[in-house]
C-alpha cells in the first residue's frame, strides 16, 4: 500500500505540474494577463489534484477524506505555502486585487463551515449553488480583466513555467496527458490512503487533513516557490487566493453533486483553523504593504502546530 500511496502522489505531482504549465501557457496565448491566469486558470490547475482526489473519494464512499482534503489543503495553502512564499519573496497584494476577490474568499470561507456544522452535510442543492458561484466568479474576473480593471503592475510577466511560445496543440496534448496522470494518480492515492488509514486505525478524514492535503498542495507549493524565486511573489500569493476559492466552491460543489458530503471526522477545530488562518492572512495581505518574513514564520508555525495537534488527538 505504501508503494501505491507514493506512486499516486508522484502522479499527482507531475500531473499537476504539467497541467499548471500547459494551462498557463494557453491562457497567455489567448490574451489573458498573468494575474487573471493566476487567479483563474493556474488556480484551477493547481486545484486539479484536490478535485481528482475528492471525486475519487466520493466515488469510493469516503466523504471524510473528500472534505478533509479540501479543508486541509486550504489550511496548508494559507499557512505552509504562503509562509514559504513570504520567507522567499515578501509578496505585496495591498491595492492589487479588486474587492470581489477578497469578498468571494471571505464568503466562501465562512459559508462552507456554516453549511457543514449547521446542516450536517453538503447536498446536491448546495453543490449546484457552489458550482454556479465559481462559474460566475470566473466569468466576472475574465470580464474585468478584459476591461482593464486589474492593475497592470501585477501582470508584468508570464506565470512561472508557462511557455506561451510553444504551439497550442502541444500545450493541449501536455494538458491532456497531465489530466490522465491526475486521474490515475488520484485513484491510486485514495485507494492506498483508505487502506493505510484502516490498517493504522485512524480516520480517512485525518488522512485527508494531513497527508492528502499536503500531497495535493504540492503543485501550489512548487508554483509559489518558483514564482517567488523569479521575483513574482505577488503572482504566487494571488494564485493561493484563487486556489482556495476553487477548492471551496468548485471542488466541494462538484463532489457534492456526485454524492452528498458528510464531514465525518472533520470537527469545529479543523474548520475553525481554516477560517481563522484564511481571514487573518487575507487581512494582513490587504492592510500591510508586504507580507514579510515575520508573518511567514508565524504562518509556518501555525501549520506545524496544527499538524502536531492533529496527530496528538490520535488515540
Amino acid at each position: 500500500m505504501a508503494l501505491l500511496f507514493f506512486a499516486g502522489l508522484a502522479l499527482l505531482w507531475f500531473g499537476g505540474e504539467g497541467l499548471v504549465r500547459a494551462s498557463a501557457a494557453l491562457g497567455i496565448r489567448f490574451g489573458l494577463t498573468p494575474l487573471v491566469v493566476g487567479l483563474t486558470i493556474v488556480a484551477f490547475a493547481t486545484s486539479a489534484p484536490e478535485l481528482a482526489v475528492s471525486l475519487a473519494a466520493a466515488f469510493r464512499d469516503s466523504p471524510g477524506l473528500a472534505v478533509g482534503n479540501v479543508v486541509g489543503s486550504n489550511i496548508c495553502n494559507i499557512t505552509l505555502v504562503l509562509g514559504v512564499t513570504a520567507l522567499i519573496g515578501r509578496p505585496r497584494l495591498k491595492g492589487q486585487l479588486v474587492p470581489r476577490d477578497s469578498i468571494v474568499l471571505v464568503l466562501a470561507t465562512l459559508a462552507i463551515p456554516l453549511l457543514l456544522l449547521l446542516d450536517g452535510q453538503l447536498g446536491r442543492i448546495e453543490g449546484f449553488v457552489l458550482v454556479a458561484a465559481i462559474v460566475t466568479y470566473v466569468t466576472l474576473t475574465v470580464r474585468d480583466a478584459q476591461a482593464g480593471r486589474y492593475p497592470a503592475t501585477f501582470a508584468a510577466e508570464a506565470p512561472p513555467g508557462a511557455k506561451p511560445e510553444v504551439s497550442i496543440l502541444l500545450n493541449v496534448l501536455i494538458g491532456a496527458a497531465s489530466l490522465a496522470m491526475l486521474i490515475l494518480g488520484s485513484d491510486l492515492f485514495v485507494r492506498a490512503a483508505v487502506e493505510i488509514a484502516l490498517a493504522l486505525g485512524i480516520s480517512s478524514a485525518l488522512v485527508g487533513l494531513s497527508a492528502a492535503a499536503l500531497g495535493t498542495s504540492l503543485p501550489e507549493l512548487a508554483t509559489s516557490i518558483v514564482a517567488a524565486r523569479r521575483g513574482q511573489p505577488e503572482l504566487a500569493a494571488g494564485n493561493l487566493i484563487g486556489s482556495n476559492i476553487f477548492n471551496l466552491l468548485l471542488i466541494l460543489g462538484a463532489t457534492s453533486l456526485v454524492r452528498p458530503l458528510v464531514p465525518n471526522g472533520i470537527g469545529p477545530v479543523d474548520l475553525g483553523v481554516m477560517v481563522t488562518t484564511s481571514l487573518v492572512a487575507l487581512a494582513v495581505m490587504l492592510m500591510k504593504p508586504r507580507i514579510g518574513r515575520l508573518e511567514g514564520t508565524v504562518l509556518l508555525a501555525c501549520y506545524v502546530g496544527y499538524i502536531a495537534w492533529l496527530f496528538g488527538t490520535i488515540g
